[in-house]
């Protein structure tokens, strides 16, 4: 779980061929076991391994395909000490992923797929709970609210009772508003000026915006390290608003970051100089 102060990163290997950002680069169990390794040295605090993409207009894939994908490569970073999570909505796949140890479900779906709510009561293990209107397929299409900062809220209020109401504990909880998953561009910056809203939810709060479209159309940065740097940029925007798990593709630039804005904002009439910020 992310702690209640300084921002933790949490880096992302996708084990997919059609991932909107790195698909197919880590699909062979030893690519991305060495990326996660990677993610870990480069200062990720848990990396998030997942199999099936959530991409725009993504088609869904089998659990058990799901599985032969992630656990392998679950089994061998838990087994070096890495902490990981598993980024799934099915409940087969959490349990088999716990089951090789990781030690968070990350699920767009929020639990709300057949029988996740009470397979991750059974588990045991701190889930985050993300906001999505529609599905991959369908999330793009034109997506429309009336006020997206109030129907995000009350959405994920809503399901923090329902895992409480279940059994979960709130400490076990974390919440993400779902940056790109059925919103505009209009919508994604409306939620990132209200951010401070969502700690009234009372659990850890989680942003992924990394290399997401409209982090892309607003730096004008379609790839490579400008692209990690803008979205780096936004991410600690994030922490600054009381975001404390951060998602990301390139860890090192936005743990280089983070640094330097934990540094900007000590008190240095309260601080040794030889006090040292040390990120994780």
């Amino acid at each position: 779980m992310p702690s209640a102060g300084k921002p933790s990163v949490m880096g992302i290997v996708n084990v997919t061929p059609d991932s909107f950002s790195d698909g197919g680069v880590f699909l062979s169990t030893e690519r991305a076991i060495a990326h996660g390794r990677q993610l870990a040295a480069d200062g990720a605090a848990i990396v998030d391994v997942g199999g099936e993409s959530t991409r725009p207009g993504a088609q869904p894939v089998s659990a058990s395909e799901e599985i032969q994908r992630v656990v392998p490569v679950i089994a061998a970073l838990a087994a070096e000490g890495i902490s990981v999570s598993v980024d799934t909505s099915k409940a087969a796949v959490m349990s088999a992923a716990v089951a090789a140890g990781a030690c968070c479900i990350n699920d767009v779906c929020a639990l709300t797929q057949p029988n996740a709510l009470d397979t991750a009561r059974t588990l045991g293990v701190p889930v985050c709970l993300m906001h999505m209107k529609g599905t991959p397929e369908t999330m793009q299409s034109s997506p429309r609210y009336q006020d997206v900062v109030r129907e995000v809220f009350q959405f994920l209020g809503d399901r923090i009772e329902a895992c409480l109401e279940k059994g979960l504990s709130r400490d076990q909880l974390i919440v993400d508003p779902g940056f790109g998953f059925g919103k505009t561009q209009g919508h994604n910056l409306q939620l990132m000026s209200a951010l401070p809203a969502f700690l009234k939810l009372g659990v850890p709060l989680m942003i992924g915006v990394s290399r997401k479209a409209f982090i892309r159309r607003l730096s004008g940065a379609d790839s490579g390290p400008e692209l990690d740097q803008a979205s780096a940029v936004m991410a600690v925007l994030a922490a600054e608003r009381g975001a404390r798990l951060l998602r990301v593709h390139d860890v090192k630039t936005t743990v280089r970051m983070l640094r330097l804005w934990s540094a900007s904002t000590i008190d240095l009439g309260h601080t040794s100089s030889s006090e040292a910020i040390e990120l994780r």
